[in-house]
């Protein structure tokens, strides 16, 4: 391509060619992209209060646990 106003005109003859969506679909598909993004999120932020909700139980059983191992019978002689 040595001349940059021919390559121009192919650029512009080639953009006729192209089949635009109509405004009509160009609303659709940006809703549909919406609701899409919508339901991913939705899905992901169930996937993630879910695991958070079993991360929390393992937590606490581990917290528990260590508290029940470090206590000993000679302080549960002073406790009564």
């Amino acid at each position: 391509m040595k001349n940059p106003l021919k390559f121009f005109q192919e650029v512009k003859q080639e953009a006729f060619k192209v089949t635009w969506p109509t405004g009509k679909e160009t609303i659709q598909g940006t809703i549909m992209v919406a609701i899409m993004a919508i339901i991913a999120s939705l899905f992901f932020l169930l996937i993630d209060q879910f695991y958070k909700f079993f991360l929390d139980i393992i937590l606490n059983l581990g917290i528990w646990w260590k508290i029940g191992t470090s206590f000993n019978h000679t302080q549960a002689l002073r406790i009564k």
